[in-house]
Parts: C-alpha cells; structure tokens; sequence
C-alpha cells in the first residue's frame, strides 16, 4: 500500500512503537529491523545499553552511510556525464566523416 498512510506497530531496541509510514508495512518494518539490529551491535561492540545513547550513535552510523553513499552517486554520476561526453563527441566526429 505505497502512497498511503498506514499505522505500523514495531519493536526497536525492546521498546514498541506505533508509527505511521507513506512507505508501506513491509518497508517500515525492515527499515525498524535495522535500527534495531544497529543498535544490539553498536551495545555490543561499545558495552554501551543506554537506548538513547545508542539511538544517536546508531542515526550517526546512518547518517555517515548516507554521506558516503551521497559521495560515491556523485562520482559516479559526473562519470557518466564525461562518459556521455565522451560518447558524443566521437558519434559527431563520425557523423562528420560519413557527411
């Protein structure tokens, strides 16, 4: 049911919440199954259990996967851009040589 606004019951980090979610049910529970499983392994390599602390920590995780993943689309966007590039400047030197 993508495109409506649904409420989903989850667990995250053994606290239960009611959110409601544009995305469907099934996105919404693998996004929490996430958050969830990046929280147990940030408490268990930090000995850290303190559900706020690792909330921020686990977002910080996030957040820098986004930004890396921000930067490698970027790369390969302006690769596709010379590629491009590339592609149309030798179509155009043979159109030049068959014309």
């Amino acid at each position: 049911m993508a495109g409506k606004t649904q409420g989903v019951q989850v667990k995250i980090y053994d606290q239960s919440y009611q959110l409601r979610s544009d995305s469907g049910e099934d996105y919404t529970r693998q996004l929490a199954k996430s958050v969830d499983a990046t929280m147990r392994a940030i408490a268990e390599k930090t000995k850290t259990y303190d559900s706020l602390r690792l909330a921020v920590l686990a977002a910080l995780h996030f957040a820098d996967e986004c930004e890396r993943l921000r930067e490698h689309h970027d790369r390969l966007q302006e690769a596709v851009v010379e590629e491009t590039r590339k592609i149309s400047e030798a179509l155009e030197g043979a159109l030049k040589k068959a014309g």
